[in-house]
């Protein structure tokens, strides 16, 4: 079983969200990364070991550790604000 953990940025950022089909595309989004945690899109450089999954307009980024199976949701940005 997967072991789910949120960075406090990405909650504050999650709580702020008012748009509410935006809130319901991130939440199915999180079930489907739960599902299936090689989904996203691996991050090369800097952002070396996470993944990136696309909400238009926004990015999901998240970490997942596959020797502890521990998913760690890290952050919801802009595309334009990277």
């Amino acid at each position: 079983m997967v072991t789910v953990a949120y960075d406090p940025h990405f909650e504050k950022t999650l709580r702020k969200i008012k748009d509410v089909q935006l809130k319901d595309r991130v939440k199915q989004q999180i079930l489907k990364i739960i599902g299936d945690p090689a989904v996203g899109k691996p991050m090369r450089y800097c952002r070396k070991q996470t993944r990136e999954v696309y909400i238009p307009p926004f990015r999901l980024s998240y970490f997942y550790d596959r020797d502890a199976d521990t998913i760690v949701f890290l952050a919801l940005y802009h595309k334009d604000e990277q």
